[in-house]
C-alpha cells in the first residue's frame, strides 16, 4: 500500500469539485483532516454563528466520507503544528489543500513549505490569474470584472473521485461534540432551524434557485420575498464550488448576469485582501483615520440600539432582529443597517464589520471587510462617504412592509405606507422606540465629519 497523504480541510468541505481531494486521491491513501484552529486568526478567530454552521457540516462531511468508508480526522491546535505531528504520526510526507486567501491561512500555509501541495479550488479563477497590467490585484471591481470575464465561463467542476483509498490504522480524532461549538446556555441558535447546512443540502440549495434566477435583478432588492440566492454560508464553506454554482446557473438573462457578477464579487473581494491583507481593521484610504468617530457612552448605546434592532428606524430595525434570530440578513438590508451606523451614528465601520463576523453564518472575511469599507466610504473601492442612504426611503421604495412586520411584531399591525415611518406617522405603538436620531441630523453631523476627514 502506498504511504498516505494528508486532506486539510477549512472552508471547502465537500466531495464533488474538490481539486484537493482528487489529488490526494490519484495518490493513494488519503486521511482527511480538519482542525479547529482558533490560535492563528487571532482576533479573527471564528464567530459563534459560524461556529454553528460548522458542527453541522462537519457531521454532514463525515458522514459523506463513511459512506465511502473513509472517515474525517478532527483535531484541535495550531494547524501547522497540528498537521507536522500528523505527518509523524501517519508516515504521510504530503499535505494537499485547496488555497485560501484569509491572512492567518496563508501564514499556516508558508509555515508548511513543501510538504504542503495547494489547489485552487474556491474561486471561478485563480487570485494570481486575474491580475491588472502591472501584475498586481484588482481594487477596482469593474476592473476586475472586465479582466474575469475574459476568463469566463469557468472549467467543468471535478466529478467525485470514484475511490478514496484508506489507511489500515486511523490517527487518533477529537469528538466533535466535545468542541463544544453549539449554544446551550442559551441555545440563541433555535432560530437557524430554516438553515440545512451540508453539501447535499448546498447542491439542493442551487437547484431550487436555478428556475428562479432570472428574476435576481429585481427580486435581489425586495427584502419581503428575500429573493436573493441564500447559497452564502454554503459557498463561504465550501460545501458547493463557485463553478459548480456558475454552470448550474443557465440563461442569458439580466438576472442570471447580475447574479454571476455577484459571484464574481467573492473573487474580487478574495483579491483585495490578498493585496491588503489588514483590510478588516485598516481604512483602505488613510485620510479616513482622521475621520471623528463617536466615542463614548452615548456611542456606546447608540451601538448596543442597533445590535438589538431598537433605533426606531423600521427597515434598519427587522434586519438587525432577522440578524440575531437567523445568522442571516437579506443583502439590501444589509447595506441599510450598516449605512445607518456608519452616516446616522457615526459609529466605526469596525464595531459593525466585528459584530456581523459573530452573528453571520455567511460571515467571510474578504466579503465582510470589502462590504464595510464599501458603505463606510474608506475603502479602495466604495461609495463616496458623502453618498448617505435614507432607510425611510430605502423601506418604502423597496417595498418592505411585510418584511418589517415580519421581525419587528410591535409593528404588525400598523398598516400601509405608515409601517416605514411610524412615528411619522403620529401611529407608533408605546412597545416600539422612538427615532434614536433624527435622519437629518445624522446626515448633516456625517457630512460634516467627513468634511474634516478630507
Amino acid at each position: 500500500m502506498s504511504e498516505p497523504v494528508l486532506l486539510w480541510l477549512r472552508q471547502d468541505l465537500r466531495l464533488h469539485d474538490q481539486p484537493a481531494l482528487v489529488a490526494a486521491a490519484g495518490e493513494g491513501v488519503v486521511v482527511p483532516v480538519y482542525i479547529l484552529d482558533d490560535d492563528t486568526p487571532g482576533d479573527w478567530r471564528m464567530g459563534g454563528a459560524q461556529r454553528w454552521w460548522l458542527h453541522h457540516t462537519l457531521n454532514a462531511f463525515d458522514e459523506s466520507l463513511r459512506a465511502r468508508e473513509s472517515r474525517l480526522i478532527l483535531r484541535r491546535g495550531k494547524s501547522a503544528s497540528v498537521l507536522k505531528a500528523l505527518l509523524k504520526e501517519t508516515g504521510a510526507t504530503r499535505i494537499h489543500a485547496t488555497r485560501h486567501c484569509e491572512p492567518w491561512w496563508r501564514e499556516a500555509e508558508d509555515a508548511l513549505g513543501d510538504t504542503l501541495c495547494l489547489h485552487d479550488g474556491n474561486r471561478l479563477a485563480p487570485t494570481e490569474s486575474v491580475t491588472t497590467g502591472a501584475g498586481g490585484q484588482f481594487k477596482v471591481y469593474s476592473s476586475f470584472w472586465k479582466a474575469l470575464s475574459l476568463q469566463m465561463p469557468p472549467d467543468e467542476p471535478l466529478p467525485m473521485p470514484r475511490k478514496i483509498d484508506v489507511p489500515a490504522h486511523w490517527p487518533k480524532s477529537d469528538r466533535l461534540g466535545d468542541w463544544d461549538l453549539l449554544p446551550t446556555k442559551p441555545d440563541w441558535a433555535k432560530g437557524f432551524a430554516g438553515w440545512t447546512p451540508g453539501e447535499a443540502a448546498a447542491r439542493k440549495a442551487v437547484a431550487a434557485f436555478a428556475p428562479i434566477a432570472d428574476s435576481y435583478e429585481t427580486d435581489r432588492n425586495l427584502p419581503s420575498i428575500e429573493g436573493t440566492s441564500r447559497l452564502s454560508p454554503h459557498l463561504h464553506f465550501g460545501e458547493v464550488s463557485p463553478r459548480h454554482v456558475w454552470h448550474s446557473i443557465s440563461g442569458r438573462g439580466q438576472g442570471v448576469q447580475t447574479f454571476r457578477k455577484e459571484l464574481a464579487w467573492r473573487d474580487f473581494t478574495a483579491g483585495v485582501v490578498t493585496a491588503l491583507p489588514d483590510y478588516a481593521d485598516a481604512n483602505g484610504r488613510p485620510k479616513f483615520d482622521k475621520l471623528p468617530w463617536r466615542s463614548g457612552k452615548a456611542a456606546k448605546a447608540d451601538l448596543r440600539a442597533w445590535q438589538r434592532g431598537q433605533t426606531g428606524y423600521p427597515i434598519v430595525d427587522a434586519g438587525m432582529r432577522q440578524l440575531w434570530r437567523t445568522g442571516w440578513m437579506h443583502n439590501r438590508v444589509r447595506m441599510i443597517a450598516a449605512s445607518f451606523l456608519i452616516k446616522h451614528l457615526l459609529i466605526d465601520w469596525r464595531e459593525g464589520e466585528r459584530w456581523f463576523w459573530d452573528t453571520l453564518v455567511d460571515a467571510d472575511y474578504g466579503n465582510n471587510a470589502v462590504n464595510w469599507q464599501w458603505v463606510a466610504g474608506t475603502g479602495v473601492d466604495s461609495n463616496m462617504f458623502g453618498r448617505i442612504m435614507a432607510p425611510l426611503v430605502q423601506s418604502e421604495k423597496f417595498d418592505a412592509g411585510d418584511y418589517i412586520r415580519a421581525w419587528v411584531p410591535e409593528l404588525a399591525d400598523v398598516r400601509g405606507d405608515a409601517i416605514h415611518d411610524p412615528e411619522s406617522a403620529a401611529c407608533r405603538p408605546r412597545s416600539y422606540p422612538p427615532k434614536i436620531i433624527g435622519h437629518r441630523e445624522g446626515r448633516e453631523r456625517a457630512l460634516a465629519a467627513g468634511e474634516k476627514a478630507r
